[in-house]
């Protein structure tokens, strides 16, 4: 296999990238200078070689704690439990979240082998029996594994003095009740509300 193959290969195993993608990817940096080439191979080793998880909440960071949980703006009481590092950072573009987070890295998955053991439920219950934390928020992907977990969470805390909540889900904005799947249709009609009629 030539050096290109070997780099679509290698591209259209990233997720969302198929073989055309990768392909037009490899082309484009081959026209780049060399310099561009030698800077993105850098970059990927050094996500190795620096990027960790946080100690505190799990999220990725290049420093000993990240700086979400660093940050003394944040409101401490409150803390988003998601599922992985990405999670994080997709709620955190939104900017509606003022709290701390918390990743589990992972769902409890029974037919992949995955327990609660084997995610950061433990560091969780520390992280509210220690710290003024008033509310954690089920920020876990509305799947069956999602809710399993979240679920299992919210049992994990119920004798610890904090409000657990979770997402809504349901309908989109701009969404069309002709092309909904019936689980979404459902979650809508449990987590409805008063409009004050």
């Amino acid at each position: 296999m030539d050096a290109l193959e070997d780099l679509i290969d290698n591209f259209s195993r990233l997720p969302g990238i198929g073989k055309k993608s990768a392909a037009r990817l490899a082309y484009h940096i081959l026209k780049q200078d060399q310099q561009y080439a030698r800077r993105l191979a850098e970059s990927l080793l050094n996500l190795h070689e620096r990027i960790r998880p946080c100690p505190v909440c799990g999220a990725f960071t290049d420093s000993g704690t990240c700086s979400i949980c660093g940050d003394p703006s944040r409101d401490a009481s409150c803390i988003c439990v998601v599922e992985q590092p990405q999670d994080v950072y997709t709620l955190l573009n939104v900017g509606e979240f003022r709290g701390l987070f918390h990743v589990l890295g992972g769902v409890i998955a029974p037919l992949e082998g995955v327990g609660p053991e084997q995610l950061r439920i433990a560091s969780l219950v520390q992280r509210v029996r220690t710290a003024a934390v008033k509310e954690v928020i089920l920020a876990t992907n509305p799947t069956i594994e999602g809710d399993t977990t979240a679920l299992y969470i919210q049992k994990v805390l119920q004798d610890l003095p904090v409000e657990v909540t979770r997402l809504a889900s349901g309908l989109p904005v701009g969404g069309d009740l002709e092309y909904t799947d019936k689980l979404t249709l459902m979650r809508s009609f449990k987590g409805r509300y008063n409009v004050g009629c």
